[in-house]
């Protein structure tokens, strides 16, 4: 299912998965392991008693090892989705149980607490061995796993968590480990917190240990914060920002738990500012600030860039700190931000100082804001000012706020300086300014509530779907909002008198009057005016300030800079991108919002588990509908609901009012945008149509005449290259591309503007033009149906059928158009036909002629127009699923009645009956085939490479839909292909054939006869109620005797033609006639199995598979009294005909060891006259008799027929065994080939038995290699079959891999033990238990033996297999160390001193058990004792020269 190796076995399933090109689109192209189906059903099995439970353990102890960061790889993917949905189904399950519970009395098939703690208990070994994985994505759904589960069984999960944090702490070979342990307890902080209160109150001294966890955590947790460290800082703050959202207040009563009060958190703080202050210290910007339009006061670091988790921690450890705390905090930051300047962390200082303000504004404003304001004013003084803004601030502190002054001040500064950046800085602030004045917006989100806490410490969490009284409680506490105040709004409309009217005016006399008669000074002053009115627009969006006639008055006066800008400064690509987004930020009101949402809505902090409490709490307990939040988190989720509805108000108006439409002065703005949206920089285009796009979606009654002025300049000629561009670029969005369903006009203008855009010389403009159309070709979703009625061209509509006859007239060759156009031209054809399907009216009209006009592109030069001729002619010519005979059908078309329109038959043979049209058409195929030099290979014979179904397909539907024409044409036509030597030739002659033979009508056949013998296809007749007409003539055919000289390859493709023939033969349905022609074939195939040809034995074994299968389909389901079908089907023999299967399994195994005989015999003899060629004819021909078996076996594998034949198969499977390692390499690879196969199927009952007896019987045979052999297949055999088989057969198999740790050859003892190790992992407890027990036993009395006497009397295979099983034993858990592990490394190391292969054996595993416990031998070697350890090391010291 997982497709995980088995040992150092490929993982990737050998059998073919293609289908068929069609059938790919059912499926998604995404579909892997179906881990959610697998776990979705393992969930939903489990019940109380079950065995659900004990299989699925089973599966986790073969699985769990491939979850280790050491074992990763493809199978990494679908493992971590197995885990994924395992713990949400888990979790989904328990929630319906709980509250199906309150209304059905019924429990029988709930999970109690021992099915749950026994589930948990089994995952927890996945989490164990994933926890520090390298792949991101299974390390994160680890913690999460983690978090989930610890508020099913705390009592299991959050030691687990506890351990694996001090091992992190510990570990120094693995720093990585830190960072996932700290996410785990990040993702678990609420179930530790709740755990620790009710054990406390209980008097249980696990809770000290949780609480010593936390303290732990947070003091560690310091020392990942580090500037060159981003995962695990950020992993830290996460971790902090947690725990913080658990608490209700922070150092505000000595009654809390030690370290939350003030002394213990004074300390922590201290700390923590002191981490975090070296960590702003030492950022550095990952992107670099440009001097453009686009440049930002953000400083791009991983803080701000990578993850949200900075803000939030910081806005939730401030705002839970008592008074006291947050002074002593506010100081330390305050220190720190008026001594340093850090241009590196400009944004994340920024966010300090916010969050610091939104905890306590009075006191933050007096020690961060005042500061930086007069630092910012007193900087300004005495340096140069370009003069364009300033002002005399009256005296209004009796109505504004008190900094107001100030901040007006600066901001003037910031307006008024020479520099860009500065500039930019002032729009930024003033922007804010407006917003923070004028918005919606909670406050106080992050300060503790009123609300009782749990245990006056943990702060209770809220659920959007509450239901229950503690939650209605907690939504009594609604949040505070921020809602202007008179003063606030007054404050606004000063700034926007000035900032936003003013601009203006400042804009138009600019414009009209030229006060400026330097350039530059005239560019600087259109910047700072520009980027005043864009701030006041961008801060003052959805707000109350303002009026309508305000944006009036911006909307024309800003279209009279625009024109201005575009005549006199077309070229200062900075001041039409501001005019852009004035322009954007006036028509595209809602936008902002929109932006905001969108961005908001991918935040961690929502979705995090470190913030989420899921709806079944089995530690308080109290179970909710839905996940549960803190109390921030619900207020930011309803500030995001309510950012989009703003962003959504009155974006749809003309939905609900068709007659609805803009102002002129919004369709002025629009003219810019589209005039911009064409200019020569590609910068100012791409702003420009990303704000006409915008605008365009918002009034789709403006698209149509931007299509037609678009696709204007695609015509003109004489239209320049950037004008082209920005046209596609405008043409090819999707609000465009939708119109053009609805709007005949504008389709047709778009339609015909491309195809007729082909005298654009430039490159780019091509390119962007094939793009346009590529992307119309994708989206094309059909037209109007008011399109279709409108046939007529009308004075401002056109005609359908006249647009269909332009694109027509563009799609032949004889244009002079581009190949590229020509090509475009035919595919909008075929869309609008195949668009028409529903209007039956108009549709077989437009179907004719263009099925025409197709079919005489198939003799088109250009290669490009046939293929999509033949791709067209296939799509359109369903053929005809009535017709029974060619004749009768030739009546009506060669009588049509009189007056009536020609129908697409009558069309198609006109062409056809033209001079010289069918032989044309034959060569120009015959151009599309490309033979390559290697096509004289084996499998380049059967036809694969050079065969096109597509091409038969269309002679088949033709000669369905026009009849005896077709055919006669073809037959002239096809008697110099049939006799060309030319392969093209040859190949086309052959889809004609199978084509006709695939027409499935009936005709003058006898005329064809002699067409029979070259080409051999069948055919399936259409509705599949009869066999099709040809099929008998092609099985004669097939059955004619072959002469003895023909070449080897021609008999190949016979053996291919009659397998593909076989094929289609419905196995259940087969007449007398096909058996006994079965019967006939098949004793023609077992009589030619040692043909001398490798190609033709290949051919041999798939024929007689499909030959073999079908029989024996047909005795199973071709009558009514077969028994029951268990598995796979049940294997019975036809009566009369049972020979074949004996053939084949009889006398396979003496075959086998006859073969190995006589190449061990060659190898041995010498180079005589008698034996110079190699094996005698009698052996040559049994070898070439297994290779074909070989065949047989892999194709019955492959193509799944296998189901039939096992029984045939389990009688083969020990020549697969001992054929792997001969000299004869063919014979070797194809029995390696099987093998491979093999190890993949599973065997159902009652072969089951069968098959075990046979695979364990060569354990005894005298070769080696098959012994080892046999181990391979037994180790992946039991893996496949673990749940199949009984207790007995699992001792029976281990009892023989058991046996094979004392052969006579060391190659294969040392596989059996490591077969041993691998199957002790899962496959069954007690057998693993019992050979560990008896494996230290006997090696125990071997050791003492050896003591007491030099010559104890053991072999060195029994010393070497004893060793061996202790090996078996201490490898099967490479990363463990259960009790039993020290005593038997330290027997196996005391072996050292034995001589090899002993001595080498006791070393490479005492070596593989150090490299395996590496990371965590710290803590590990505690379980040993100092002699044990003394053993062990002198097992890996090196030989001293004087010992």
């Amino acid at each position: 299912m997982f497709e995980v190796p088995i040992s150092n076995g490929n993982g990737s399933y050998p059998f073919p998965l293609e289908v068929p090109r069609n059938t790919r689109f059912l499926f998604s192209s995404k579909t892997r392991t179906p881990s959610k189906a697998i776990a979705k059903s393992i969930i939903y099995l489990l019940k109380p008693k079950g065995l659900a439970l004990d299989h699925f353990e089973k599966l986790i102890n073969f699985l769990e090892q491939f979850y280790h960061p050491s074992n990763g790889g493809r199978w990494t993917y679908s493992l971590e989705r197995f885990l994924r949905y395992l713990v949400l189904y888990f979790e989904r399950r328990l929630q319906h149980e709980q509250f199906g519970a309150m209304d059905k009395k019924d429990g029988q098939f709930c999970l109690g607490k021992e099915e749950r703690a026994a589930f948990v208990k089994v995952v927890l070994k996945l989490l164990d061995r994933g926890q520090y994985s390298k792949d991101d994505s299974l390390a994160e759904t680890v913690s999460i796993a983690t978090s989930i589960l610890s508020y099913v069984e705390p009592s299991l999960v959050l030691p687990f968590v506890a351990t694996n944090f001090q091992l992190a702490l510990e570990t120094t070979t693995a720093t990585h480990q830190l960072k996932n342990a700290v996410t785990s307890v990040a993702f678990s902080g609420r179930a530790l917190l709740l755990s620790s209160l009710c054990l406390s109150q209980s008097d249980d001294s696990t809770a000290d240990t949780f609480n010593d966890l936390i303290v732990t955590s947070l003091s560690n947790a310091l020392l990942g914060m580090d500037a060159n460290d981003p995962p695990k800082t950020i992993a830290t703050m996460q971790l902090i920002g947690s725990l913080f959202s658990n608490l209700a207040t922070v150092g505000s009563s000595d009654g809390m738990p030690v370290f939350l009060q003030t002394t213990s958190l004074s300390n922590w703080l201290d700390e923590f500012f002191c981490r975090l202050f070296s960590v702003l210290q030492n950022l550095e910007s990952s992107s670099p600030i440009n001097e453009g339009y686009q440049s930002s006061i953000m400083s791009g670091t991983f803080l701000v860039d990578d993850s949200p988790y900075y803000f939030c921690m910081l806005e939730i450890l401030l705002g839970k700190l008592s008074k006291p705390l947050f002074d002593q905090s506010l100081k330390k930051i305050a220190k720190f931000v008026n001594a340093n300047i850090l241009p590196g962390a400009t944004s994340e200082l920024g966010l300090l100082c916010c969050a610091c303000i939104h905890s306590y504004p009075e006191e933050a404003s007096l020690y961060l804001v005042k500061p930086i304001l007069m630092t910012i004013i007193s900087s300004f003084e005495g340096t140069p000012t370009t003069g364009y803004v300033g002002r005399e601030v009256p005296n209004k502190a009796a109505t504004k706020a008190t900094l107001s002054p100030a901040l007006e001040t600066a901001l003037d500064f910031y307006l008024r300086a020479p520099s860009w950046k500065v500039n930019g800085a002032g729009d930024h602030l003033l922007r804010s300014l407006l917003g923070n004045l004028v918005s919606y917006y909670p406050i106080d989100q992050y300060k503790p509530f009123s609300c009782q806490p749990i245990a006056n410490v943990i702060e209770p969490w809220g659920c959007s779907k509450a239901h229950q009284d503690r939650e209605v409680e907690m939504l009594n506490f609604p949040p505070k909002w921020h809602e202007p105040s008179q003063d606030e709004l007054s404050f606004a409309n000063e700034l926007l008198e000035f900032h936003f009217q003013s601009a203006l005016e400042d804009l138009l006399t600019i414009c009209q009057t030229k006060i400026h008669g330097e350039t530059g000074d005239e560019k600087e002053h259109l910047k700072v005016t520009l980027l005043r009115i864009h701030s006041a627009l961008q801060g003052s969006a959805g707000s109350t300030v303002g009026d309508a006639e305000m944006r009036e008055k911006a909307a024309e006066l800003v279209h009279v800079a625009c024109r201005y800008l575009l005549k006199e400064r077309t070229d200062d690509s900075i001041l039409l991108a501001l005019v852009v987004r004035v322009i954007d930020a006036l028509v595209n009101y809602g936008s902002l919002e929109y932006e905001e949402w969108a961005s908001h809505l991918q935040a961690w902090k929502l979705e995090s588990a470190s913030i989420i409490e899921p709806p079944c709490n089995f530690i308080i307990p109290f179970h909710a509908q839905g996940k549960k939040r803190p109390r921030w988190a619900l207020v930011d989720k309803a500030h995001l609901h309510n950012t989009w509805r703003c962003s959504q108000s009155s974006y749809h108006k003309y939905r609900t009012n068709v007659d609805i439409s803009p102002s002129s002065l919004m369709v002025d703005l629009m003219n810019d945008l589209l005039d911009l949206s064409l200019h020569n920089y590609e910068t100012v285009r791409s702003y420009a149509g990303r704000s006409l796009t915008k605008f365009l979606k918002r009034w789709p009654s403006l698209i149509s005449n931007c299509v037609l002025a678009l696709t204007a300049n695609l015509r003109n000629s004489k239209a320049h290259e950037h004008t082209v561009l920005g046209s596609c670029s405008i043409l090819s969005s999707q609000t465009v591309l939708r119109h053009l369903t609805a709007d005949s006009v504008s389709l047709s203008s778009f339609l015909m503007g491309i195809l007729e855009s082909s005298h654009h010389e430039s490159l780019k403009c091509q390119k962007a033009i094939t793009e346009l159309f590529v992307k119309y070709n994708i989206h094309f979703s059909g037209i109007s149906r008011n399109f279709y009625k409108n046939t007529e061209p009308e004075a401002d509509k056109p005609g359908f059928l006249s647009l269909v006859s332009q694109i027509n007239a563009l799609g032949y060759e004889t244009n002079s158009l581009h190949w590229r156009y020509n090509l475009m031209a035919n595919r909008v054809l075929l869309l609008l036909t195949l668009a028409l399907r529903s209007e039956s009216d108009i549709y077989s009209q437009i179907l004719a002629e263009t099925a025409g006009h197709f079919l005489r592109n198939l003799k088109s030069q250009l290669p490009h127009s046939r293929m999509l001729a033949i791709s067209a002619l296939n799509t359109l010519l369903q053929g005809s699923p009535d017709k029974a005979s060619v004749q009768d059908s030739q009546q009506s078309l060669d009588c049509p009645e009189e007056g009536s329109t020609l129908s697409t038959g009558e069309i198609l043979n006109n062409i056809i009956r033209e001079d010289g049209f069918m032989s044309e058409t034959l060569n120009s195929l015959s151009h599309v085939h490309i033979i390559s030099d290697n096509d004289s290979s084996s499998k380049a014979s059967y036809g694969a490479s050079s065969f096109q179904s597509g091409f038969a397909r269309i002679f088949k539907r033709l000669i369905q839909q026009c009849g005896m024409p077709v055919v006669s044409s073809l037959q002239n036509a096809l008697e110099d292909f049939l006799s060309s030597k030319e392969r093209s030739r040859q190949c086309v002659a052959a889809e004609a054939m199978a084509g006709m033979l695939h027409s499935d009508v009936t005709g003058n056949l006898e005329s064809g006869n002699n067409c029979l013998h070259p080409i051999c296809c069948t055919g399936k007749e259409r509705s599949g109620t009869r066999a099709p007409v040809l099929r008998q003539k092609l099985l004669d055919c097939l059955s004619m005797p072959v002469p003895q000289s023909v070449a080897t390859s021609v008999l190949a493709k016979r053996y291919s033609f009659l397998s593909v023939t076989l094929i289609e033969i419905s196995a259940p349905k087969m007449s007398p006639a096909e058996e006994q022609y079965h019967v006939k074939i098949l004793n023609q195939l077992l009589e030619n199995m040692s043909h001398p040809s490798a190609q033709v034995r290949e051919a041999i074994g798939v024929t007689m598979c499909i030959a073999c299968s079908n029989m024996r389909l047909c005795e199973l389901l071709g009558h009514k009294n077969s028994p029951d079908v268990c598995g796979d089907v049940r294997m019975t023999e036809q009566t009369g005909n049972e020979n074949w299967s004996k053939q084949l399994t009889d006398g396979a195994t003496e075959l086998s060891v006859s073969i190995q005989n006589s190449i061990s015999k060659q190898l041995e003899a010498t180079l005589d006259s008698a034996t110079e060629n190699g094996l005698d004819k009698k052996e040559e021909a049994d070898t070439k008799r297994m290779e074909t078996i070989f065949h047989f076996v892999i194709a019955s594998l492959k193509s799944g027929r296998s189901s039939v034949l096992l029984d045939v198969i389990i009688g083969l499977i020990y020549p697969v065994l001992s054929l792997q390692e001969t000299s004869n390499k063919d014979l070797s690879l194809l029995a390696k080939s099987a093998f491979e196969l093999l190890k993949w199927r599973i065997l159902w009952r009652p072969y089951l038995e069968t098959a075990i007896m046979t695979i364990l019987s060569s354990a005894n045979d005298p070769n080696w290699r098959t012994r080892s052999a046999l181990l391979s297949y037994l180790r992946t055999f039991t893996y496949r079959h673990t749940f199949i088989l009984s207790a007995s057969e699992k001792t029976q198999i281990w009892q023989t891999i058991e046996k094979l740790l004392v052969d006579s050859q060391v190659e294969v003892r040392e596989h059996a033990a490591g077969v041993l190790a691998s199957l002790m992992k899962g496959i069954d407890k007690d057998l693993s238990k019992d050979f560990r027990d008896r494996s230290y036993a006997q090696a125990q009395r071997i050791l003492d033996t050896r003591r007491r006497t030099a010559k104890s009397g053991h072999s060195v295979a029994t010393i070497h297999g004893a060793v061996l099983a202790l090996t078996a034993s201490v490898l099967s858990v490479p990363y463990d160390m259960p009790s039993w592990l020290p005593s038997h490394v330290t027997l196996l190391a005391r072996f050292i001193r034995e001589p090899s292969p002993i001595k080498s054996t006791v070393t490479k595993a005492v070596a593989e058990f150090k490299r395996t416990h590496a990371d965590t031998w710290s803590i590990q070697k505690e379980a040993f004792t100092e002699d044990e350890l003394e053993v062990v090391r002198d097992t890996s010291s090196s030989s001293s020269y004087f010992a």
